[in-house]
């Protein structure tokens, strides 16, 4: 059976050059970074070359690299680690849980939290940051883009008028569904030049799964997570992760070559190719977040009248794998946090699925798709009560 995979948002195939830059360090070269001898100095040196790698993507410092294990440490190290009791976190309803569930934590240890609602579109507003921040406001977190509609925040004015406010509180943004998809500029000059703190994980970009990166610009102080050795400048301590950073530098430069060769350009066709081929074959049927700018792979649809875990299971019985919301809250009994904040009934959010695609992605995968979504929605509807409800009211 064919197999096709846009389920993207929740991880990424590892490309092959990354696997191949990779391998060496699991066998021939496994020194630790911190020894001095030869092979000691040869593990320093290909994270010394990654973290360049990285921060090259970002624009931004090789020394404002931290490397972590993932997306949810690098929220997790970016709010823990700059937030105490008394201090005031700005959020917002839409964060991935890796901000939601720290920021609830943190208000058990005295941090008062505001969460920003967002528009219909899943945007947050500049003017309600402005009318959030308090005098004792230290830190911003704003995602970047949401991993479940593929939405993108204003980042650059939202940080701007974090400064603004006062220079003291900063901006963290979880890009862990941006970087790799979305140019990223954190040098003093460029359009992120406000951003503080950044989060990236490495299998949302063709990397493997377990490593990521906390940009941390130099002039913040950090708390770190963890205690023990001076990793990472006293950052993040333990034994650095050779093979997985290894890899997500080198992920890192052909994410970068990617976007300066009109990647995103060729995969937004593909998406919208995608999306207009399901809108004009299945009734019922729209876009979450449409009319806004997203990432180039994303599109949360909603099917009215049918049920999105039956959907994801009937697609996945043909070969096709999607996703019905964020794949961490996989199995979740409650509506997707993200689409009920943008206003989306309880019904219709249990009725939207993400297709995600990759960078990977064909036009005949989009076809294979389009052959497959609109005859399973018209079967799962036929055991609806309330699309046979819909159908009387229409002929009456």
């Amino acid at each position: 059976m064919r197999r096709t995979y846009m389920d993207a948002n929740a991880t990424t195939p590892m490309l092959p050059e990354v696997f191949e830059a990779m391998r060496p360090y699991f066998l021939e070269q496994f020194g630790n970074a911190s020894s001095i001898h030869q092979q000691g100095q040869a593990a320093r040196a290909a994270v010394d070359h990654a973290r360049e790698s990285v921060a090259r993507l970002l624009g931004c410092r090789s020394s404002e690299i931290v490397f972590t294990s993932g997306g949810t440490e690098s929220d997790n190290l970016a709010l823990f680690g700059t937030l105490s009791a008394g201090d005031h976190l700005v959020t917002s309803t839409i964060e991935h849980h890796a901000v939601l569930h720290a920021a609830e934590a943190l208000e058990k240890r005295g941090v008062a939290v505001t969460y920003l609602p967002c528009t219909a579109s899943g945007i947050i507003e500049p003017s309600t940051l402005e009318a959030a921040l308090r005098p004792e406001t230290k830190l911003v977190s704003i995602m970047l883009a949401n991993n479940e509609t593929g939405t993108i925040q204003p980042i650059a004015e939202l940080a701007r008028i974090t400064k603004a406010h006062a220079k003291s509180t900063l901006f963290h943004t979880d890009a862990v569904q941006g970087a790799g998809k979305l140019p990223i500029d954190l040098a003093p000059s460029g359009a992120l030049h406000d951003v503080d703190l950044l989060s990236i994980a490495g299998h949302k970009m063709y990397a493997p799964q377990g490593t990521g990166v906390l940009f941390v610009r130099r002039s913040v102080r950090l708390s770190p997570l963890f205690h023990g050795g001076t990793h990472e400048r006293q950052r993040r301590a333990g034994t650095e992760n050779l093979p997985g950073i290894v890899a997500l530098g080198r992920a890192a430069e052909l994410a970068r070559g990617w976007l300066l060769d009109d990647g995103p350009a060729e995969l937004t066709a593909l998406r919208d190719r995608l999306e207009q081929g399901i809108l004009r074959a299945v009734p019922e049927s729209g876009v979450n977040g449409q009319g806004t700018d997203r990432t180039a792979n994303t599109s949360n649809l909603y099917f009215d009248h049918v049920e999105a875990e039956a959907l994801v299971i009937a697609l996945d019985l043909k070969g096709l794998s999607v996703s019905g919301g964020s794949a961490c809250q996989s199995g979740a009994t409650e509506p997707s946090h993200v689409l009920t904040a943008m206003g989306l009934s309880p019904a219709r959010a249990r009725a939207s699925v993400r297709f995600s695609l990759s960078r990977l992605s064909t036009a005949e995968d989009v076809d294979f798709a389009l052959s497959l979504v609109p005859e399973a929605v018209a079967r799962l509807r036929t055991l609806s009560p309330t699309w046979a409800a819909s159908r009387i009211l229409t002929t009456v």
